[in-house]
């Protein structure tokens, strides 16, 4: 199952990092999220997140994160969050 929790404002492709805005819900290192948009589909756990460089463990709505991605994303992609169920 999958909710949406926000979408990639912006990707700094030297450092393979993205700026997720968190729209709805929130997200803790160690959740799975889904990242799908036009040319992106790809599942990654968030290992480490930022806000203004700190690190952070929890993100919710209306806040901005910087989060290390797998693969490249685009602006407007929209970010899942995935629930693995047992």
């Amino acid at each position: 199952m999958e909710k949406e929790i926000g979408f990639i404002k912006h990707y700094f492709s030297k450092i393979g990092v993205g700026v997720i805005e968190i729209t709805n819900g929130t997200l803790k290192v160690g959740d799975t999220i889904h990242v799908k948009g036009a040319t992106s589909d790809f599942t990654q756990k968030v290992e480490s997140m930022q806000i203004e460089h700190d690190k952070v463990e929890e993100a919710k709505k209306d806040q901005s994160i910087g989060l290390k991605v797998s693969e490249h994303v685009r602006e407007h992609d929209k970010v899942f969050k995935v629930f693995i169920e047992e």
